[in-house]
């Protein structure tokens, strides 16, 4: 009888040693000390933090309206993430930083977010305080130009930040990553909810 009380204590320390951590498809940013929280306005004007978001799981992208590629193809799989999550999908904010504020307006921003979910907000902020920015995120983004001043495109990274619902940095998701594997990994985050 003592033996196997000592056993299931045993047991118990051993289980509660062992590693529980969730394993998700993304890269794991769990107790990064950067790109903690922002200071931008959304395309409704409206000044925006992490904080507003809490109890939703946030997908953060940063692109450009006229890009012809990896940021609509981004937008769009974060969509097709919310169709995936169902009821779930409520639980997710999806939010668009533009690098490039010159030519991204909020008329402009609204409208593109328009061709995606109408829950997604677009972010920007002044092109002075964009480099700032960019470092905190540890984005790439660089002006190329183009045969005219406006006809510039912008290289940048290619990939979303996600926080989970208290609004802490969790994963990296590459450009091309799929829908379904970003799903499955915000279903992870939304259950260790507290």
């Amino acid at each position: 009888m003592a033996a196997s009380a000592c056993l299931a204590v045993a047991g118990g320390l051993l289980s509660a040693c062992s590693d529980s951590k969730p394993s998700f498809a993304a890269i794991d940013l769990t107790g990064a000390d950067y790109a903690r929280d922002f200071a931008l306005t959304d395309h409704n004007g409206q000044p925006r933090s992490l904080k507003d978001f809490a109890g939703k799981v946030v997908v953060l992208f940063f692109g450009y309206v006229q890009c012809p590629d990896v940021c609509p193809t981004s937008m769009t799989e974060l969509a097709e993430v919310k169709k995936l999550l169902d009821k779930d999908g409520e639980r997710v904010q999806g939010l668009f930083v533009t690098l490039d504020p010159e030519r991204d307006t909020p008329e402009v921003l609204k409208a593109y977010m328009g061709n995606f979910d109408p829950s997604f907000l677009a972010l920007y902020t002044t092109p002075d305080k964009l480099p700032a920015l960019a470092k905190d995120y540890k984005v790439y983004y660089k002006k190329v130009e183009g045969k005219t001043p406006t006809s510039y495109t912008v290289d940048h990274s290619a990939g979303s930040y996600v926080y989970d619902t208290q609004g802490k940095l969790r994963l990296y998701t590459r450009y091309g990553t799929g829908a379904a594997p970003l799903a499955a990994d915000i279903r992870l985050l939304l259950q260790q909810t507290p």
